[in-house]
Order: structure tokens, then sequence, then C-alpha cells
């Protein structure tokens, strides 16, 4: 195992401070894996949150106009409901909060739990599941489909509508809507090697990729021998299109890397997501690259579309200003 860490037991809790260091808007709870933003807005908070190892994913995206906290757990192991509920009374301003949850097991149950605290303690919350994942209908880790890179849109949609000063049933009802029209379908060219394993957690061929393999290194569809990157856009895109079940709405275009894929292979790879669904004629509003859901070392990609309207569009659009994402007004 070669990695750039001190303790492979301490690699959370070091990162969120390295996190701290790098951007003076956010803290970190000590002890309780948050990362919160400094000053409370005064609107609705949006939290989210998971196990670590999927950086930038959660605490990337805590500042203005998307999350105001994210809560970090174990490397690919959910928080628990104490550390949630923490970063909960951080993004609390009194107008209740929002709980973006990635569907999965552990995820579910806890922010459940951390949800029923807050509203013992006087604090409204309402939650969005995500389930973006078109690959598999359950897995190991999911009652349903899982969470994925369709996550981050959903962040941005929440975290714009709170900013624009929505109550939290609005916060709730457009990051919803993102939810319910967003789709992913990724797939994996090699595995990952968690630091407190200290190996691969499966092997691949040097001529195989797995599709639809989960962001834990969860079994996808099948195993198949290398793709072009104009055979992936088309075998990934046909998945989320059928799921989608119409192509004529206007779309944003997600293209991410697991960890270990380099920019010019994603680059190479959304030419040809554009040129297959301009083929499908499907009309992409925006398009998003670059690794915003990542497996550790992971190499591999999803690619994601979430259908767009007119009440949607401005959302997606609004500036936001995070280590992982920002846009100017």
């Amino acid at each position: 195992m070669k990695k750039i860490i001190n303790d492979p037991q301490k690699v959370v809790e070091e990162m969120l401070e390295g996190i701290q260091a790098a951007n003076p808007d956010v803290c970190y709870i000590e002890n309780m894996g948050v990362i919160a933003r400094r000053t409370k807005t005064g609107r609705v908070g949006v939290v989210s949150g998971g196990g670590s190892g999927h950086e930038p994913m959660h605490a990337g995206y805590v500042g203005e106009g998307m999350l105001d906290a994210a809560v970090s757990g174990n490397v690919f192991a959910s928080p628990d409901p104490e550390r949630i509920l923490a970063g909960i009374k951080a993004a609390d301003s009194g107008k209740g909060v929002l709980l973006i949850i990635t569907n999965y097991s552990g995820d579910c149950m806890n922010f459940s739990m951390a949800a029923e605290l807050a509203n013992m303690e006087g604090i409204s919350t309402a939650s969005v599941i995500v389930r973006d994942d078109v690959s598999v209908k359950d897995s190991m880790t999911s009652t349903g489909r899982r969470g994925i890179a369709g996550t981050i849109l959903v962040h941005k949609v929440a975290g714009a509508a709170a900013a624009a000063g929505y109550s939290l049933e609005e916060v709730r009802r457009l990051a919803q809507k993102a939810a319910d029209n967003v789709r992913t379908m990724g797939m994996a060219m090699s595995s990952c090697t968690i630091p407190a394993i200290g190996r691969p957690g499966f092997e691949l061929a040097d001529d195989e990729v797995e599709l639809g393999m989960g962001i834990h290194g969860e079994p996808g569809v099948k195993r198949v021998k290398l793709m072009s990157a104009k055979e992936t856009a088309r075998v990934l895109l046909s998945r989320v299109l059928n799921d989608l079940k119409e192509t004529g709405s206007e779309f944003a275009l997600m293209v991410n890397g697991l960890g270990g894929t380099p920019l010019m292979e994603l680059y190479i790879l959304n030419r040809e997501a554009h040129i297959f669904l301009k083929s499908m004629g499907v009309k992409i509003h925006e398009t998003f690259v670059g690794n915003y859901i990542t497996s550790l070392e992971m190499a591999g990609c999803s690619l994601t579309l979430m259908r767009l309207d007119e009440e949607m569009k401005p959302l997606l659009e609004a500036p936001c200003d995070t280590m992982a994402w920002k846009r100017r007004a």
C-alpha cells in the first residue's frame, strides 16, 4: 500500500483538519467528523454526509449555496447518529434543516435516528433520499438503488433553494424533485485500497471492467472487456436514458471520475457522451466534468443525467462558493 498518510486509523480526522486548514470559511468539529460553515445563515440548513473516501463529497461542498454542514464517518462507513446530530445543530439557524441522504442502509438508519433526536430538541428536520444508480435494483448495502454522483446535483439544488430563502418544506420539495429526476450509471477499471485494510478490495484483469460497480466496491451488473470511450458512453448512457423513459426535456450532464482516472480521459468521455446524446435527440443544457464523488483511488467513471425544467435551471445555475464547486453570479 502506497499512500501519503500518517496513521491508517486517523486518516479521516487528519483529512478533515486539512480541509479546515485550506478553507477559512469552514470549521471542523473535533471528534464529530463534521465540517460546517463558520457563520450560520439564518436560513434553512442543508446537511449531508456518509462514509469518507468519496472526497470531495461531502465535506468539499460545504459553503455558500450548497451545504451548511457535512458529516463524515470512517472510510466507507456511515457516521453514527451522534455525529449527524452535531452536524444538524451546526447547520440549524432556527428555520429547520434538510437532510440529504444517500440510499445505503446504514446512512438511512443513522440519519433517521439523528433526525428523531433533533426533533426531540426542537429542531425541525426533513429528509430526501437519493437513489440515482440505475445499475442494480438492490445491493449488499441498500434496499433499492444506491445514491451516487447524482447526489451532488441534489446538493446544488437544495443549497440554492435554501440560499434563496425558501421554507424547509419548499427546499425539501425542490430537492426531492431533483432526486426524482436524476439518474447515474458507472463502471470501474480497478479496485481501491482502504487504508486500515491495506490491500485492494477486489481484482480485475488488465482487460476487464465492471459495469455498475458501486462506489464502495459493491458488485455491479457484469464484468466485460475494456471498452473504448465511445462504447463506454453508449453503454452507460443507454441504460440511463432507458430508465428516464423520455428525452424531450433538457438535461444536465455530469461526467465524474472515481479518483484514479485522468482528466484527459474524462474529457474524451465527455466528447463521446455529447456525440451520443446528440444522436439520440437529447439536449444538454449544462455539462460538468471532474472528480465530484470518488472511491479513493479507484479508476473508473460515472455518467449522470438530470432532467431540467424552468424551475430547476435557475437553481442549478445559482452562485455557490465551496472548496469543490465555485460558481459566480
